[in-house]
């Protein structure tokens, strides 16, 4: 037996029960992993019979998520110990798909997330934002931004992505909640599914019928040449509605609350505002804007990481918070430095799965945090910080409400 067999056959597994933690607390089981066991097994809360691996480190986690070893299709046919009772995405999603054909998926959609499509949804956003901004002031203070900016704007600009019509938006505001929950919940995530189910078919359909230049018109085109299945067509449009909605609500109301809690970070960005791009990357990658991890690999093969083997048939976890806290990598990884240049964060993944609406959320993100600053020279939390209600049980952390005045 080798050392690292060795290690691995006699290493504990910690119960990681991924409780809510405090406003932007971070996890502190993954600061203890990262400094004392950077691979670790675990076991979380559902499907607890099981156990995983659970990578932290920078590098381990690159190497996890970028190595054809490690495959997500594999999971199909397995149970592993998880965060949620029932499967977030459809099994044709390309969150279970592996290359060459979740290249194959992503093809399908690469023309609407390049740079260009971003800067042409750009004007828009920010007319929405300063829309949703003027109906704030006409209720009056103090207003929640949950409500009245950071729910509404990312619904509005993945709609303007997939060509939803401004009818039929409201019905589809609820539906990512319900689904990326990581309560128990199966009976209404799969009513939610269902529904967003129907609704991205029909507008599918509507658009084979009558092309349009938008992401529906774009997967329905796909869709008729053949290089996708209508299976994969409604699971790609679903994911980025849900995702797009759900996660740049959360992430740009975390950056939001941390600026109103953090006056000299506030007052920076007021005195210098074009470091806003830089500014947005550093919450980026600084913010916890989720509990516990997402989907696990499937080592198909025996795989050495970070010392530790792992066996063919293992399920493999990698934080990409923890690998963002990495000190090997990033300098004082727990304060925000919107000085820090060099290496890149993983906050959108890596290697094939890597975010495809990396650029169109930065661009969310600074439309709103400018958009603020511009507006409101005395915009403040309306009361103490340990006020803010947060939600509880959702894969994406984020306030429930984030109560201001100006």
């Amino acid at each position: 037996m080798t050392p690292s067999e060795s290690a691995a056959a006699v290493r504990p597994v910690r119960t990681w029960a991924v409780d809510d933690l405090p406003a932007l607390d971070f996890d502190p089981l993954l600061t203890e992993l990262l400094t004392e066991e950077p691979v670790a097994r675990i076991r979380l809360p559902f499907a607890a019979d099981n156990e995983a691996w659970l990578v932290t480190r920078y590098e381990d986690v690159r190497l996890v998520t970028s190595d054809p070893r490690f495959s997500r299709t594999a999971l199909l046919d397995r149970e592993v110990t998880g965060m949620t009772g029932h499967m977030v995405a459809s099994k044709a999603a390309l969150n279970y798909a592996d290359p060459p054909y979740h290249t194959q998926l992503r093809k399908a959609v690469t023309r609407t997330f390049t740079g260009q499509s971003t800067r042409r949804l750009r004007p828009a956003a920010q007319a929405t934002a300063d829309r949703l901004l003027d109906g704030m002031e006409e209720t009056g203070r103090p207003a929640d931004l949950m409500r009245h900016l950071h729910g509404p704007l990312p619904m509005a600009v993945v709609c303007d992505l997939l060509g939803i019509p401004d009818e039929d938006r409201a019905q589809l505001a609820s539906w990512p909640d319900l689904i990326l929950s990581s309560g128990p919940g199966p009976e209404s995530s799969r009513a939610a599914k269902a529904q967003i189910r129907g609704y991205v078919t029909r507008l599918l359909e509507q658009r084979r019928a009558e092309p349009r230049d938008d992401l529906a018109g774009e997967l329905a085109e796909a869709l008729g040449e053949g290089r996708i299945s209508g299976d994969e067509a409604v699971s790609l449009a679903m994911a980025i509605l849900i995702s797009g909605a759900h996660a740049v609500r959360n992430n740009s109301a975390n950056m939001v609350w941390l600026l109103l809690t953090r006056p000299e970070l506030m007052a920076r960005l007021r005195a210098e505002p074009e470091l806003l791009p830089r500014a947005v990357d550093e919450l980026l990658r600084w913010i916890p804007h989720r509990n516990g991890v997402g989907l696990p690999r499937i080592a198909t093969e025996d795989v050495e990481v970070g010392g530790v083997l792992i066996r063919a048939g293992e399920a493999v976890y990698a934080s990409y918070l923890a690998a963002n806290r990495d000190p090997e990598v990033f300098a004082d990884p727990h304060d925000v430095d919107f000085d820090r240049t060099g290496t890149g964060h993983l906050s959108f993944g890596h290697g094939p799965h890597h975010c495809m609406g990396a650029m169109l959320t930065r661009m969310e993100s600074e439309v709103m945090l400018e958009t603020l600053l511009r507006r409101y020279p005395e915009l403040r939390l309306a009361g103490a910080p340990e006020e803010t209600v947060w939600q509880v049980k959702g894969l994406i952390r984020g306030p429930k409400e984030l109560m201001v005045t100006w």
